[in-house]
C-alpha cells in the first residue's frame, strides 16, 4: 500500500468510528481532514471503500430515504465500521515510526492525536520536527551551492519555502513542549492560543 492509500485508510476508519457516513459525507469529511489543496476525489474514495470491505473493516449498508421522496432513486449507502475495523484502527494508531512523519500521513495521524498515548504523540511530533530539520538543512546547503545560477523569483521562492519550514519546526517545538507539560486539556475552550507572531 502506498503511504497515501495508508493516510487515505486511517483518515476513512477514524471517521466511521465515530459516525456511519455515506459516501458524499465521507468525501467531504476526509477532504476537511486531508486541509485545502489535497482533494480527495470519489475516483480514490470508492476503490479505498471497496479494499476496506473487502478485509472485514467497514461494511456498507443500503438505506431508505427516511422522508419518502426517495421513491424511484437507488437506495444511498452508508459505511459501518466492524469491530475488526476498530481494532485495526486502534493498532494504527499505536504506530508512531518513521512513516507516520511523512507528508503524507503526518496530518492524518495528527487529526487523531486525542485517541493517541502520551508517548507516541512526543515521538511522532519529534520524528516530524527531526525529518524538516533535515530537510532545511539540505535546502539551506543546496541554496547556498545555487545561489549565483538562480533568478531573483526562484530565489523567492526557495525563501517562503524555507520560512514554511521554519514556522512548522516552531510550531512542533511547541506543541513537543505542551505534551511534556502534561498536554492540552480535555475540552478545546480550555486551550489557550500560542502567540506566535514575531515581535
Amino acid at each position: 500500500m502506498t503511504r497515501r492509500g495508508a493516510a487515505l485508510e486511517v483518515a476513512v476508519l477514524g471517521l466511521l468510528h465515530d459516525a456511519p457516513m455515506h459516501g458524499y459525507e465521507l468525501r467531504k469529511q476526509v477532504n476537511a481532514l486531508l486541509g485545502w489543496g489535497r482533494i480527495l476525489s470519489y475516483g480514490t474514495l470508492y476503490p479505498a471503500l471497496k479494499a476496506l470491505g473487502r478485509a472485514g473493516y467497514i461494511v456498507a449498508d443500503e438505506t431508505v430515504d427516511p422522508d419518502g421522496r426517495g421513491k424511484g432513486k437507488r437506495p444511498r449507502i452508508v459505511y459501518k465500521l466492524t469491530a475488526e475495523g476498530k481494532e485495526h484502527f486502534a493498532q494504527a494508531l499505536e504506530d508512531s515510526g518513521p512513516s507516520t512523519w511523512d507528508d503524507e500521513a503526518f496530518g492524518v495521524r495528527f487529526a487523531f492525536f486525542s485517541r493517541t498515548d502520551a508517548a507516541s504523540r512526543v515521538r511522532i511530533l519529534e520524528g516530524r520536527r527531526s525529518r524538516l530539520e533535515e530537510r532545511l538543512d539540505s535546502v539551506r546547503k543546496a541554496g547556498q551551492r545555487k545561489r549565483d545560477r538562480v533568478d531573483s523569483y526562484t530565489l523567492e521562492l526557495q525563501r517562503h519555502g524555507l520560512e514554511s519550514v521554519e514556522r512548522e519546526v516552531k510550531w512542533l517545538t511547541e506543541l513537543i513542549d505542551r505534551e511534556r507539560s502534561g498536554g492540552y486539556p480535555d475540552h478545546p475552550d480550555q486551550i489557550t492560543p500560542t502567540n506566535t507572531t514575531e515581535k
